[in-house]
């Protein structure tokens, strides 16, 4: 994999959704090494899984408290 691809990579992991525009300095393909760039991959991977396991918890919360609530 090369630093294009890396940050083509991290730019997806940024965007909340398919519409979102990210752009990258192209400067950090010069500034970063591959190892950075993977390694920075790698941490937005574990944040955004964290952030979807957070929400599946809170969102199975919100719906035990409204299961509660209709009865």
């Amino acid at each position: 994999m090369n630093k294009e691809e890396l940050i083509n990579d991290i730019k997806l992991l940024i965007s909340t959704n398919d519409e979102d525009k990210v752009d990258i300095n192209p400067n950090f393909l010069e500034y970063f090494q591959l190892e950075e760039l993977i390694a920075i991959k790698e941490r937005l991977i574990v944040k955004k899984n964290n952030i979807r396991e957070d929400s599946y918890e809170y969102l199975d919360e919100i719906y035990e408290k409204t299961k509660e609530d209709s009865i």
